[in-house]
């Protein structure tokens, strides 16, 4: 069976917005039936986020108030990765802005669009082991706490819906997938 195209090719580009930190493209795209359709999407420079490890079996969190979704949230230490900088490196800073923590050794877990429908960002998932803890700095626009869990009960709250971030429930549940794999 021959698979048919379903690339869809720019006939425009128009960036309807430009902000802060992401912008609005509508671009008028070309289908693969030659017919002409508009793509709204948001565009995103990337970021990072971190399961720290601040013992065996305690991971720090952050928890703050997402004005989108109009709650207080728990995730895990994350942020967007800055022009030209290395995903590594923007692990350490925000993990060390949002929690005071530093990371001792790092690993990548994987990386993911987190809404390919509407938007370009892919995040960047690390697993760390932390270090030594002083006080955190985040940004002045950022209001947050770095709190301590046990892992298993940050894997409850996954699993009841009171965490409904979905770098977090991504990492969580790539973590304990990994950690069984590693027991057989």
């Amino acid at each position: 069976m021959k698979r048919r195209s379903l690339k869809e090719t720019i006939h425009t580009r128009r960036r309807a917005y430009t902000g802060k930190v992401v912008h609005l493209a509508a671009d008028t795209i070309t289908l693969p039936n030659g017919k002409q359709a508009l793509r709204e999407y948001l565009e995103h420079p990337g970021a990072v986020a971190v399961l720290a490890f601040v013992s065996k079996d305690k991971v720090v969190l952050v928890r703050q108030y997402r004005y989108p979704v109009g709650e207080v949230t728990y995730e895990l230490p994350a942020g967007k990765i800055d022009a030209g900088e290395d995903p590594l490196n923007c692990v350490q800073r925000e993990l060390r802005e949002e929690t005071g923590y530093t990371a001792k050794k790092v690993k990548k877990m994987l990386s993911f669009w987190p809404t390919a429908a509407f938007s370009n960002e892919v995040i960047h998932l690390y697993q760390a082991q932390c270090a030594t803890q002083h006080a955190s700095s985040p940004d002045d626009d950022e209001f947050l706490e770095a709190v301590t869990i046990p892992f298993s009960t940050v894997l409850k709250w996954v699993q009841q819906g009171k965490i409904r971030d979905s770098k977090t429930i991504i990492a969580v549940l790539f973590w304990q997938a990994y950690q069984r794999k590693k027991k057989q």
